[in-house]
């Protein structure tokens, strides 16, 4: 029995780790006119509080789905909002008719082949899934 429990405690450990310390990066397009973005640039934008890209246009958000892992870390990481704080503050914007809500997508290849096919569209993915299609704008650590 006890041997069940610490392969139970390990595997729980392990999870965590492996969720936590995955990197994460926000990304537009490979031919983006955007080069970098601060923590609290992409804060702002992806809370719906800036409306340019710095150097270019509106940008076109996009989120990974809600039960994304990826997602909850961003916004923790980035903005220290949880899902809820983040959800409600979308909600606020979308009903006041000041903003509409980022695109959800399933996965980071889903994310890199918006962004790179979009302009002004920007995204964030894990470190490991970026490749020559996207130009990273902001490591989050």
């Amino acid at each position: 029995m006890k041997t069940i429990i610490r392969l139970c405690l390990l595997s729980c450990t392990w999870f965590l780790m492996q969720t936590s310390f995955a990197q994460i990066v926000v990304v537009v397009g490979a031919k983006s006119s955007v080069s970098n973005l601060t923590r609290e640039q992409a804060a702002a934008i992806f809370l719906g509080k800036a409306t340019q890209l710095p150097g270019a246009g509106e940008p076109q958000l996009v989120d990974l789905q809600e039960s994304n892992e990826v997602r909850k870390n961003f916004y923790l990481k980035v903005a220290d909002k949880t899902p809820t704080q983040v959800k409600a503050i979308w909600a606020r914007l979308v009903f006041s008719g000041k903003a509409s809500p980022p695109k959800e997508l399933p996965s980071s290849g889903d994310v890199k082949k918006f962004v790179n096919s979009s302009h002004d569209a920007i995204g964030y993915i894990e470190k490991s899934a970026v490749d020559s299609s996207v130009k990273v704008l902001l490591e989050v650590e």
